[in-house]
């Protein structure tokens, strides 16, 4: 499988983005801090990556969770996914939210969001009067039930 290149610029002192494993899907992003941010419960913070990329055209990278992180911490991501486009060239930022009930502390080099890259398609709308119906229809929001 052909590997994409990607432009990146890194203002931290931290390493690049990497996958973990070979499987992996994401790519840890690290917090490039000047000082620890204290997350109190239930607050939020947008923690700064020092990382600027140059996705091509046709391509989103996306942020998401740490799993570890959610479930040690109880920090997770806010917007998620978040979203960035392929003409954005702005710092990657990453809205951090403490859901446990303890202060949190994110430090400089600590792993604080993943970043998926996924292709993107484009669509032109069809406008019309009526759609194909399907078996499920209308149904959403837990309407197959619990089991």
């Amino acid at each position: 499988m052909p590997t994409l290149k990607v432009k990146i610029i890194n203002q931290s002192d931290n390493v690049l983005p990497a996958y973990a494993t070979e499987g992996s899907s994401g790519m840890d992003i690290r917090a490039n801090l000047k000082e620890s941010v204290s997350l109190k419960p239930f607050e939020r913070s947008l923690v700064p990556s020092g990382l600027f990329i140059e996705l091509p055209q046709g391509y989103e990278a996306q942020i998401r969770p740490r799993s570890g992180l959610a479930i040690k911490q109880g920090i997770t991501c806010l917007n998620t996914p978040g979203t960035v486009d392929a003409d954005y060239r702005g710092e990657i930022m990453v809205i951090l939210i403490n859901l446990s009930q303890e202060v949190q502390i994110i430090n400089h080099g600590d792993r604080i969001a993943q970043m998926v890259i996924a292709k993107v398609e484009k669509i032109k709308w069809k406008q019309s009067e009526k759609i194909n119906e399907t078996k499920r229809n209308k149904g959403g929001f837990g309407h197959t039930g619990k089991s």
